[in-house]
């Protein structure tokens, strides 16, 4: 497999080919040469033009231009191009009648010739500085956005490993609640952790999972508040739309419901948690709202949400809408989303 290395030599030949190639089709109407009239001009000189390109490109950039030695950099510049000149002129003696005659018969003296490729020759100098910053400028966009992705994807570690801490802790309070009151749930309680878990240890590893899985991770979480609070948690779930193979980030949608049963009332009849749930192929919206506790009603949020927040910046950016509402009786989260 041919390597970058080897795809760059590739590409430069091309385009010197190439520019040759144009250069003879638009003088083949206008000049009569012979072959050896043919090499020098097509074939000789331009050697000695991408030679000076390549010199300036591999050798003077890198040991002045790159170094800072700008004086060192403009004198050995100055230096080539004048150098070059002298050789192209003693070349252009040696081929007067393809070099140095004029079309009109007339021979070229030597500053005409002289003043003339000094300019050649800093064009092909100049080409050459233009690539070698063109080059680095992309190669920095590339690694800035190298570092700015190992950032983003460290970041994004960071707060997926807060979830499975957050959402232990508050579930081990939850069974340590039915273990203090002796309660007779408290098995299918640490039954339904375990499938819980499996799922946020073994299938949420990818950076998306089906959504039908999610949903059925929430109604897990959902039946083991429901033993906590022995099957007297009340929640609405409505989910409309079809689920079929759509994909979602996972362990995205837990901390709305876990917000809502934290710091919300779930036990009261009159006043149950509504959980709407409305999908298509390509969308999402997602719908919570909890009566609040009286004692709670300014102490809602925490890292959880802080945490779906921040992963929704960097997972979708520019593709989700959220609204929080908090007033005095309610919590509301709503989330579009596209999938």
């Amino acid at each position: 497999m041919a390597t970058k290395k080897s795809w760059q030599v590739f590409w430069h030949i091309f385009f010197w080919l190439s520019l040759i190639s144009l250069f003879v089709f638009l003088a083949e109407d206008d000049t009569h040469l012979d072959y050896e009239g043919f090499a020098v001009i097509f074939l000789l000189y331009p050697a000695i033009n991408i030679g000076l390109f390549y010199l300036n490109l591999l050798v003077f950039i890198p040991n002045f231009l790159d170094k800072k030695r700008y004086s060192m950099y403009a004198a050995v510049i100055i230096v080539t191009i004048i150098i070059f000149g002298l050789g192209k002129y003693g070349i252009g003696l040696i081929y007067k009648p393809y070099v140095l005659v004029h079309e009109k018969g007339h021979m070229l003296s030597f500053w005409q010739y002289f003043i003339g490729t000094l300019f050649t020759s800093l064009t092909f100098v100049l080409l050459s500085t233009a690539l070698k910053f063109a080059t680095d400028w992309f190669n920095n966009e590339r690694i800035q956005r190298d570092l700015e992705n190992q950032r983003l994807s460290a970041e994004l570690s960071f707060l997926k490993s807060q979830i499975n801490p957050h959402f232990l802790f508050n579930s081990l309070n939850s069974i340590y609640s039915l273990a203090y009151q002796r309660s007779e749930t408290t098995p299918d309680a640490i039954l339904k952790l375990s499938e819980i878990m499996r799922y946020m240890l073994y299938e949420c590893n990818d950076n998306k999972v089906a959504l039908a899985k999610e949903l059925q991770y929430l109604q897990n979480y959902i039946d083991l508040q429901k033993i906590r609070f022995g099957k007297k948690a009340y929640i609405d779930i409505k989910i409309n739309g079809q689920v079929n193979q759509q994909q979602i980030v996972p362990l995205l949608l837990i901390a709305f419901i876990e917000n809502a049963f934290k710091h919300g009332i779930a036990n009261d009849d009159a006043a149950p948690i509504q959980l709407l749930i409305e999908v298509d192929d390509t969308h999402l919206h997602f719908f919570i709202q909890n009566k609040k506790h009286n004692n709670n009603r300014d102490n809602v949020g925490g890292i959880g949400l802080m945490n779906v927040k921040r992963r929704l910046d960097l997972l979708y950016p520019g593709k989700y809408k959220l609204d929080i509402a908090d007033d005095d009786e309610t919590y509301t989260s709503e989330l579009w989303l596209d999938l």
